[in-house]
């Protein structure tokens, strides 16, 4: 079982617009509403690859049908924390004729000290159960930024591993319980680096100092560039693949789940990375919100290309 944590689901509103000008009146071509948040794009996406995954976090009543009918069509569990009303709002404006969206992103409802208590028991609850524990995405207001080490540390000794995919405060803190996976972007890496890492042997001497604080697998998405995975001993580098790119939203999220995916399977670093990359790329292909293709996704396996590095 793969448990993924979501402290601050959101709601996506995307609004398509053409030619959008700031100051001026923008005419609405479409609009949609999407149940999102990070915790929720990973569990979906472990689901999607046919893996027992549930997720587990903060849910607010008004907003909770259109999570919970998103989570239950795509067979996937889900235990939460009710409160009163409604799930934060990221609004996205697509402007078609630039190819371009701007991102207006609300902060989420406060979270209060006896919540965070309970949210604590529920994922030990959780983790006794799972073989890892997936912790992304921002948090609440109220939520101090130490709460992934705090959770990392409560499971500490029940048999899960945890993934971290964080960033700023919430990585730094989150590093101290050394977790058994990170997985930063390049501006990311950069950040707690205090230096650009304009080579990729840059960005694999960064990545070698979280391997060396205990870390056991560093994961950094590079854009355009592609990705490298380190270990103990290994640093891989892959490409990123020539497809035609039909959204962004949740690539990141899905190279979790595929390099989760292969740990599961007991499988080496160089087709865990495979399976990684392919499940990102495979999100890139795919329209909207709309969960991988699984048959997508095994076929673009066989078209990741893994370069050694070490």
């Amino acid at each position: 079982m793969i448990t993924s944590i979501s402290l601050n689901p959101s709601i996506d509103r995307t609004l398509t617009v053409e030619g959008f000008t700031a100051g001026g009146l923008n005419r609405v071509l479409a609009s949609s509403d999407v149940a999102a948040g990070k915790g929720i794009n990973v569990a979906l996406t472990f689901s999607a690859l046919g893996l027992d995954a549930e997720c587990v976090g903060f849910m607010y009543r008004d907003s909770a049908p259109l999570f919970e009918r998103r989570l239950m069509v795509n067979s996937t569990a889900y235990e939460f924390i009710y409160r009163d009303g409604e799930a934060r709002t990221n609004i996205k404006v697509f402007d078609r004729a630039a190819g371009v969206v701007t991102e207006l992103n609300e902060s989420g409802r406060e979270a209060d000290a006896e919540g965070l208590k309970e949210m604590t028991d529920l994922v030990c609850r959780h983790a006794e159960n799972s073989d890892y524990l997936i912790l992304s995405g921002s948090l609440p207001p109220g939520c101090p930024d130490d709460y992934y080490r705090t959770l990392i540390e409560a499971v500490d000794g029940l048999g899960c591993r945890c993934v971290l995919d964080a960033d700023g405060e919430r990585l730094k803190h989150g590093l101290e319980a050394r977790p058994f996976m990170i997985k930063p972007n390049r501006f990311e890496l950069e950040t707690m680096a205090g230096r650009e890492l304009k080579t990729l042997e840059d960005v694999r001497d960064a990545a070698r100092q979280y391997i060396d604080r205990g870390v056991e697998v560093v994961a950094v998405s590079l854009g355009a560039d592609g990705a490298m995975i380190l270990r103990e001993g290994e640093a891989l580098f892959a490409p990123k693949l020539n497809i035609e790119v039909k959204s962004t939203v949740g690539a990141g999220d899905s190279m979790v789940a595929g390099l989760v995916a292969g740990f599961m399977a007991e499988n080496d670093l160089e087709e865990t990375f495979r399976m990684g990359m392919a499940c990102a790329t495979a999100r890139c292909m795919t329209e909207g919100y709309r969960i991988v293709d699984k048959t997508v996704y095994r076929a673009l396996m066989d078209m990741v290309v893994i370069e050694r590095m070490c």
